[in-house]
């Protein structure tokens, strides 16, 4: 599995910004995609998953209410949308996918990771 990111770059706080990842070389119905990001001197963090067979969705509790993830399975194309974004959302975003079925916010749960995107949000 192959895991491309794109749409990052910088924006004002408040903004919109929609990140993409495309995904070939699997069988993704199997498969559950996660956004996870990491600020410089921060670990990595989660931010949103859902699962390619059902569109189930879940969402880091910063994110909630914010960002929205989904996915276009004849593009096979996974993507966040975040709205209100502020200084702190300011990292490095990676898409990822795993074939867990717990503990989804879990990093170590994802073999696959594309080569992240940076968002920088100023003030």
């Amino acid at each position: 599995v192959q895991l491309q990111a794109s749409g990052g770059g910088s924006v004002q706080a408040g903004g919109s910004l929609r990140l993409s990842c495309a995904a070939s070389g699997g069988t993704f119905r199997y498969y559950t995609w996660g956004w996870f990001r990491q600020a410089p001197g921060k670990e990595r963090e989660f931010v949103s998953t859902i699962r390619w067979n059902d569109g189930t969705k879940a969402y880091g509790d910063f994110a909630k209410g914010r960002f929205t993830i989904s996915r276009d399975s004849a593009k096979k194309v996974v993507s966040l949308q975040m709205n209100s974004l502020i200084p702190e959302d300011t990292a490095v975003y990676y898409c990822a996918a795993s074939t867990a079925q717990s503990y989804l916010d879990d990093s170590r749960q994802y073999t696959y990771w594309g080569q992240g995107t940076q968002l920088t949000v100023s003030s």
